[in-house]
């Protein structure tokens, strides 16, 4: 069993209190009902990380630790055998103690993509929905943040994410919730809240887009970063069974679009700050997640189009206040 009391401690005294009227419930209730078998294994993997004291960490440029006494040889290949047994790493990398974990996507490049045109996040309180093994997290910790709270319902990111914090030396800025964004209650206390590649996984956009609002202090930051395709205000793709090979995609708005569907939930202040093409030196397969990636899913005679003959994947960051 995972203990969340820590987090409860640290956010009882503040604008995230009233949240204990539910959360307790709901992550014993997600901990009782998580079938998942490997769940007990990965926990234990987790007690067998070398015990290493960090002497120099750096969350501003990267996620990087390292300590004045290196690893031994012994401790390296223990460190590399547990995280390893938490693969598939998707999102990263991470330097730690000499072992890198190249990991599926180069969510560094991501970051600096959007950390240039955000509200500065010294001192903030932020959400990031759909975390996924947190590396953005420890970004925004990097970045000053006062507590960074990332959630995500998938029990391997939460044991990807423990493994870092404790190799961290235990960091508490930053905290991983096995939860949803549908869970959660209309907090109304994050100053920014993320969500990046999430959307088009929402059977329903608009309620997504509501429920990131409902958790924005007022004035609070969007950062929404989502799949688009070209056209007009009233384009949007539907996708069929699959889009590059995911089955759960829905829907993929053109800018206007979005921008559309922000106004519609009472966003302002809405801007696109960026548009970029997802390539395969951003996204690819690595000895920490060896199945398919996005060379896979893109046809291999038009690197323009998926395997499906949809447009391939382009992406843009849109910064939008409530």
């Amino acid at each position: 069993m995972f203990d969340f009391s820590p987090f409860y401690q640290q956010i009882a005294t503040g604008k995230l209190g009233h949240w204990l009227e539910v959360l307790p419930a709901q992550l014993a209730q997600w901990q009782a009902q998580n079938n998942d078998h490997r769940y007990s294994q990965w926990l234990k993997s987790l007690d067998n990380l070398p015990v290493v004291s960090p002497d120099n960490i750096d969350l501003t440029h990267s996620v990087t630790v390292n300590s004045t006494q290196p690893l031994t040889d012994g401790e390296l290949k223990r460190l590399t055998h547990v995280l390893q047994g938490l693969s598939p790493w998707r999102k990263g990398p991470f330097h730690l103690y000499g072992l890198h974990v190249d990991t599926e996507w180069r969510s560094d490049w991501k970051w600096d993509r959007v950390i240039p045109h955000i509200q500065p996040l010294d001192g903030r309180t932020i959400l990031d929905v759909g975390c996924n093994s947190g590396y953005h997290l420890w970004r925004m910790v990097g970045a000053g943040a006062k507590l960074a709270v990332g959630i995500d319902p998938m029990s391997l990111y939460l044991c990807q994410f423990e493994a870092i914090r404790q190799l961290l030396g235990g960091d508490t800025r930053a905290h991983f919730l096995p939860l949803g964004i549908e869970q959660l209650p209309a907090l109304a206390a994050f100053d920014t809240v993320f969500s990046m590649g999430v959307l088009y996984h929402r059977r329903s956009p608009l309620d997504h887009l509501i429920q990131l609002k409902d958790q924005l202090v007022s004035g609070g930051e969007l950062v929404l970063e989502t799949l688009i395709i070209d056209g007009d205000i009233n384009d949007v793709l539907v996708p069929g069974e699959r889009y590059a090979q995911m089955r759960n995609v829905y829907f993929i708005p053109s800018i206007e679009a979005m921008k559309n569907w922000l106004t519609k939930c009472g966003f302002k202040d809405i801007k696109v700050v960026d548009v970029s093409v997802t390539t395969t030196n951003e996204q690819r397969k690595t000895e920490w997640m060896t199945s398919d990636s996005l060379s896979d899913f893109l046809d291999p005679n038009d690197a323009s189009k998926t395997i499906e003959g949809y447009p391939a994947p382009k992406r843009a960051v849109f910064i939008a206040t409530k």
